[in-house]
């Protein structure tokens, strides 16, 4: 199991690594618009793409930060096991449950 989610943590990375660039990037050309947040709602309302980058993005963080952070808390504490383990998909469909709301209130709503 720990291989399979090493495995997973890297592959993870390797999608979430251009997705945080492009994110980036679109905070900084955002940013140097000056908009406020009703004209970036208006902006994304009902597009798509962003819809499915979005929610690439939130599919994948929710595999990512869990796996990470279990193995945090493996190393620095005395957690371990099966508390542990369920802990971490609680959290993972926690980042799934809270992404996807925003990615609602980003571009479908």
């Amino acid at each position: 199991m720990e291989i399979r989610l090493f495995q997973m943590q890297r592959l993870s990375a390797l999608v979430l690594a251009p997705l945080v660039l492009g994110h980036l990037a679109l905070i900084v050309v955002v940013s140097g618009e000056d908009l406020s947040a009703a004209a970036i709602l208006e902006r994304t309302r009902g597009s798509w793409a962003l819809g499915l980058y979005y929610g690439l993005f939130v599919f994948v963080a929710a595999i990512h930060a869990p796996i990470g952070l279990r193995a945090i808390l493996r190393e620095w504490t005395a957690w371990s096991g099966r508390s542990l383990d369920g802990a971490m998909v609680l959290f993972g469909l926690a980042l799934l449950v809270l992404g996807g709301r925003a990615l609602f209130g980003l571009v479908l709503s």
